[in-house]
């Protein structure tokens, strides 16, 4: 007896249903009775976030998002980074402080930070041009990074305008050469 092409892979997938569907009611049943399985979404999430750790160190985010970093060589723990500091920046455009990427990023979706990364214009003495440059890829990465470390710290002091003393300490820029 032949059987017609259409109803011969009809056959076939019905069979080759029967056949996988023990082993994969197997996996999903043990994905269910252990949700901390890697997955290839984890391992994909877990290259974003060792991305993002990279990035975050070697571009110096740390610099300044993180109370203590450069004066420590580094030696600041993780769970600690980019919480901002109470240490001011104080030149011609008034005084910054470095805001708590912890917080701001946790307020943020991803894609809300990636536009804004990309067009942002900010006062000294952030390099608001690096991110500007950045590509989706690495802003994603450090989104995630940021991300994983969860909200942590309190919010910066809001930035002082032009000849308005600070209260706390500040780095003094003189004003640039004209």
């Amino acid at each position: 007896m032949s059987i017609p092409l259409q109803g011969a892979v009809r056959a076939l997938s019905v069979s080759l249903a029967l056949a996988l569907a023990p082993g994969m009611q197997a996996a999903a049943q043990a994905a269910q009775n252990n949700p901390h399985a890697p997955s290839a979404n984890a391992s994909a999430q877990g290259k974003y976030i060792e991305r993002g750790r990279y990035l975050v160190k070697v571009g110096g985010c740390n610099d300044c998002h993180t109370a203590g970093y450069g004066m420590s060589a580094g030696k600041v723990a993780e769970k600690d980074w980019l919480t901002g500091d109470q240490l001011g920046w104080r030149g011609p455009w008034g005084t910054t402080y470095p805001t708590n990427l912890r917080l701001s990023m946790n307020a943020l979706g991803e894609e809300d930070w990636i536009r804004m990364a990309q067009t942002m214009k900010a006062r000294p003495p952030m390099p608001w041009f690096t991110l500007n440059t950045m590509d989706k890829e690495d802003l994603r990465a450090i989104y995630r990074f940021v991300r994983h470390l969860g909200p942590a710290g309190k919010p910066a002091p809001a930035a002082l305008a032009p000849g308005v003393a600070p209260k706390g300490p500040a780095i003094l820029f003189p004003a640039p050469p004209q």
